[in-house]
Parts: structure tokens; sequence; C-alpha cells
């Protein structure tokens, strides 16, 4: 994925609030990405040690899906996902899917999930019809594969939505970073998804995020940084990790009136069930 990697690391403040017994579920982080290629135990013990006890490292590319899947079995604390991200479609020949389809077979027991997939209308690093092209491609090897979808939807959400209409998500999924407005968010919940929560809900300017965290049905609702990217306040701009999720989670929380071991006895409990999540004793072998 062409993004910017470079991110300074702050001085680590203490996360606002322990969790005692309950855990957090990263849904959605790139640990296989250089921001964290030096200090990765280090990044893990300390989300471990404040309760985020399952991380979901996304793949975007057949480079990132295998890093993604050699994560996994190296740190049982990490599940793996593999996909082409809409960035990269223009790169699939016929041999990538099969690839991914391979790779996905020969290692269920850490690969939980199928994406990141979609559209971004934003870079078009890709062209816009490669991407529904392949969008609609990668939703049907999904489906074959048995995997629930994560979708990345960016200023597409007229085109995003058509397609998920277009057969029924056996397996369901998650509209990852969600971006849309509450309407949006209730069309995206009728197709059987989950909705999740990054760390841009604890800027002062993101009403709209607010209100669909707010709002929708806490059945539904999922967390994620999307690390090292969107790093929550008053970590801004800064490289963002699983720990930074309890700033995300006591957000929500509070938007939802709520205690923030609710909603991480909650949101656990979705992504366990969507992905197949057990509890994990340990961050690392």
């Amino acid at each position: 994925m062409k993004h910017m990697e470079e991110f300074s690391v702050k001085k680590r403040q203490e996360a606002p609030v322990p969790l005692s017994a309950i855990s957090l579920v990263d849904t959605h982080c790139h640990l296989d990405m250089n921001a964290y290629a030096h200090d990765l135990d280090v990044v893990l013990q300390n989300a471990f040690q404040h309760n985020v006890r399952a991380v979901v490292s996304v793949g975007i590319d057949v480079h990132s899906s295998r890093r993604a899947v050699e994560l996994a079995r190296r740190y049982p604390m990490i599940s793996a996902t593999v996909g082409i991200h809409p960035h990269d479609v223009d790169n699939i020949t016929d041999k990538t899917l099969p690839i991914l389809a391979d790779l996905a077979e020969r290692n269920k027991e850490h690969i939980v999930g199928y994406g990141e997939i979609g559209l971004d209308y934003v870079k078009q690093y890709s062209s816009p019809e490669n991407q529904r092209r392949q969008f609609r491609n990668q939703l049907s090897l999904a489906d074959e594969l048995g995997l629930p979808v994560i979708i990345h939807d960016r200023e597409a959400h007229e085109d995003a939505l058509t397609i998920l209409q277009e057969g029924p998500l056996h397996y369901g999924g998650i509209m990852h970073c969600f971006s849309g407005d509450l309407d949006f968010a209730k069309k995206i919940l009728d197709r059987g998804l989950h909705i999740s929560i990054p760390g841009t809900v604890t800027f002062k300017n993101a009403t709209l995020l607010q209100e669909v965290a707010r709002k929708i049905p806490l059945s539904s609702l999922l967390l994620e940084t999307d690390g090292p990217f969107l790093a929550p306040h008053p970590y801004r701009g800064k490289r963002n990790e699983p720990l930074f999720m309890l700033y995300t989670a006591q957000v929500v929380a509070g938007l939802r009136d709520i205690s923030i071991e609710e909603l991480a006895r909650q949101t656990s409990q979705n992504a366990g069930a969507l992905f197949g999540l057990h509890h994990l004793n340990s961050p690392q072998k």
C-alpha cells in the first residue's frame, strides 16, 4: 500500500483506564509494516499488559498477506487476513488470487478473514473500474474460502453499497475504519456487516463518526487501530499501536454512557464470534 510509514514515537503515556480481566481486540492493524520493525515485541507486550489480548494483522497485497501469516505463526495473540487493497488491484495478475487462496487454505488455523478489499476514490492508485471489478472478484473468493470480509471504503459509499447488495455475504464482515454517516451505517448493518470504529473518533471534529459510535447497536460494533495510521488523541499524528485502543474505547464508552468494561466485553465477543478467535494467554511464543 502506498502510504507514508515514517512515524515519530512519542514518549509513552500510561493508558487511561486499566481493564482488569476484560480484554480488547484490535480488529485491524498492519503489524507487518516497517513502522513496527524495530520494536514489535515491545509493542505487543505493552498491549497485552493492558489487556489488548488479540490483534488482527491485515493483508493488503501478497507480500503483506504472507508476512501477516508469518507473524500469526510466531505470536499467539496475532491472527491474519489475506487480500489485495484497492490501491494495488491494478497489479493483480491471473496468479494473484490463486496464490491468496492457497495461502488461506494452507493456514486455516491462522487466517481469520479476507481483506483489506474494497474501493478508494481518493487516491485512485488503481483505476476505479478495476477497483470495482476486483472488489467483486475478491468478495466471491472470500465466500468460496468461507471467510468474513474486511472492507475499505473511502469516498466510494454508493458504489461500495451497490456491490455489497449484489449478493449475500454468507460469512459476514466489517466495514473497516468507518467514514460514513448514520444513514449509511444503517444500510451497512442491513447487509449483516459490523462497523469498526477507529481512533479518529477521539478527534473533536469527528461528529459524524461519534454519532455512529453512539447510536449503532453494540452487538454490531468493533474497535480497531488501523495502526500504524490514525492514532487517537493524545497521539494524533504519531505511530498508532494496539495499546492505544484504550483511548478509543474510553471515548466510545463515554459516547454510549456505558463502562469501558462493558464496551470491551461486548466488542470482544463480537470480534470473537466473527473471526472465531480463541482466548489468548500469551503475547508470544
